[in-house]
């Protein structure tokens, strides 16, 4: 698996490249420290996967990652940072970045590569119970519906979106916990969705406004 490393410390990127290469069958490629490489060195080696940090001088990582993704739509990103800040989770998911990791979670490194490079989505813990608190939760009816989702479907992909479980979502919506999980099951077969958590992340992504 090819690798870049962007951050703008020097000491975090080498130890990054020292954990990665220590594992079988992954390269990093280049190392850069701002934006501005990030997207020159995604030209010139178009990696596998691009690992940044978000916070850097001039362009930052949201900025470079944009760039690159508008130029490079199937461009796998992977933020690695300390900043759990809202705007930075809704604006890489807005972007399409596959992940979104903080920094002290090292050991989740290699984990994260390898789901990312089979196409899933990776996001921490942290992130993913942020969500509900980082976008006012509203309807955008013409979005849903253009997914093939129905009203009551919509209803059940906000709630999994809000972190409520099967029982609590039944309850509000006056329906069995069976029938909840039976409408989880066909959303996420509509939308081609493994989990909860990627169906709130395209929640997130997709229909919110």
């Amino acid at each position: 698996m090819k690798i870049v490393i962007v951050d703008d410390d020097i000491l975090v990127s080498s130890s990054l490249k020292t954990i990665i290469e220590a594992n079988e069958g992954f390269e990093v490629m280049a190392i850069g420290n701002s934006g501005e490489e990030a997207i020159r060195l995604y030209k010139e080696h178009q990696p596998d996967i691009l690992i940044m940090d978000i916070r850097m001088d001039k362009m930052n990582g949201l900025e470079a990652a944009e760039e690159i993704i508008k130029t490079f739509t199937n461009a796998k990103v992977l933020f690695l940072t300390t900043f759990e800040d809202y705007e930075y989770i809704i604006k890489a998911l807005k972007i399409g970045v596959k992940g979104y990791i903080l920094k002290h979670h090292y050991n989740s490194i290699i984990p994260a590569l390898n789901a990312v490079f089979s196409g899933q989505n990776v996001f921490g813990e942290e992130i993913i119970n942020k969500l509900p608190s980082a976008m006012s939760i509203h309807a955008n009816k013409k979005n849903y519906q253009d997914y093939g989702i129905v009203d009551k479907e919509f209803d059940i992909i906000l709630s999994v979106s809000k972190g409520l479980s099967n029982k609590e979502i039944a309850k509000d919506l006056f329906l069995s916990e069976g029938t909840v999980r039976n409408y989880i099951s066909v959303i996420l077969e509509k939308l081609n969705l493994r989990d909860r958590t990627q169906l709130a992340i395209f929640y997130y992504k997709h229909l919110s406004s």
